[in-house]
Protein backbone atom coordinates (compact mmCIF):
# COMPACT_ATOMS: atom_id res chain seq x y z
CA UNK A 1 0.00 0.00 0.00
CA UNK A 2 2.30 2.80 -1.04
CA UNK A 3 1.61 5.88 0.87
CA UNK A 4 1.03 8.72 -1.25
CA UNK A 5 1.34 12.13 1.73
CA UNK A 6 1.22 12.67 5.02
CA UNK A 7 -0.60 15.91 6.25
CA UNK A 8 -0.87 16.43 10.13
CA UNK A 9 -1.36 13.22 11.33
CA UNK A 10 -2.87 11.63 8.90
CA UNK A 11 -1.43 9.30 6.21
CA UNK A 12 -2.91 9.24 2.70
CA UNK A 13 -2.45 5.70 0.79
CA UNK A 14 -3.54 3.47 -2.06
CA UNK A 15 -4.01 -0.18 -1.80
CA UNK A 16 -2.33 -1.71 -4.81
CA UNK A 17 -5.13 -4.00 -6.14
CA UNK A 18 -7.91 -1.19 -6.39
CA UNK A 19 -6.80 0.09 -9.22
CA UNK A 20 -10.03 -0.87 -11.08
CA UNK A 21 -12.16 1.23 -9.00
CA UNK A 22 -12.20 5.23 -9.73
CA UNK A 23 -9.72 7.25 -8.11
CA UNK A 24 -9.63 7.39 -4.40
CA UNK A 25 -7.63 7.94 -1.63
CA UNK A 26 -7.96 6.65 1.47
CA UNK A 27 -6.46 7.94 4.92
CA UNK A 28 -5.65 7.06 8.07
CA UNK A 29 -4.85 8.10 11.65
CA UNK A 30 -4.36 5.46 14.53
CA UNK A 31 -6.73 2.82 13.92
CA UNK A 32 -9.44 5.04 11.86
CA UNK A 33 -9.63 5.07 8.25
CA UNK A 34 -11.54 6.83 5.44
CA UNK A 35 -11.88 6.26 1.60
CA UNK A 36 -12.79 9.49 -0.25
CA UNK A 37 -13.82 9.51 -4.41
CA UNK A 38 -11.18 12.55 -5.65
CA UNK A 39 -13.19 13.47 -8.52
CA UNK A 40 -15.61 14.68 -7.24
CA UNK A 41 -14.52 14.42 -3.56
CA UNK A 42 -16.73 12.63 -1.84
CA UNK A 43 -16.45 10.22 1.18
CA UNK A 44 -16.69 6.45 0.04
CA UNK A 45 -16.14 5.06 3.52
CA UNK A 46 -15.35 5.86 7.08
CA UNK A 47 -14.30 3.61 10.22
CA UNK A 48 -14.04 5.77 12.70
CA UNK A 49 -13.70 9.69 11.68
CA UNK A 50 -15.75 12.12 13.83
CA UNK A 51 -17.81 14.20 11.31
CA UNK A 52 -15.55 17.69 12.42
CA UNK A 53 -12.51 15.10 11.19
CA UNK A 54 -14.26 14.35 8.40
CA UNK A 55 -14.21 17.63 7.03
CA UNK A 56 -11.34 18.55 7.78
CA UNK A 57 -9.76 15.56 5.54
CA UNK A 58 -12.31 16.91 3.01
CA UNK A 59 -11.01 20.34 2.79
CA UNK A 60 -6.44 18.54 2.76
CA UNK A 61 -7.91 16.34 -0.10
CA UNK A 62 -9.76 19.53 -2.02
CA UNK A 63 -6.41 21.54 -1.50
CA UNK A 64 -4.29 18.55 -2.89
CA UNK A 65 -6.65 17.40 -5.36
CA UNK A 66 -4.56 17.78 -8.16
CA UNK A 67 -1.80 15.98 -6.39
CA UNK A 68 -3.78 12.96 -5.90
CA UNK A 69 -5.20 12.16 -9.08
CA UNK A 70 -1.56 12.44 -10.76
CA UNK A 71 -0.85 10.59 -7.94
CA UNK A 72 -3.23 7.61 -8.63
CA UNK A 73 -3.13 7.87 -12.54
CA UNK A 74 1.05 7.74 -11.61
CA UNK A 75 0.73 4.79 -9.96
CA UNK A 76 -2.33 2.64 -11.54
CA UNK A 77 -2.31 4.05 -15.28
CA UNK A 78 -4.72 6.21 -17.00
CA UNK A 79 -8.25 4.34 -17.36
CA UNK A 80 -10.50 4.42 -19.97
Amino acid sequence: MPTVAREGPWRCFFYSHEGTEPPHIHVARERLEAKFWIEPIALAANNGFSAHELREIQRMIKARQRFFLEAWHGYFGYQS
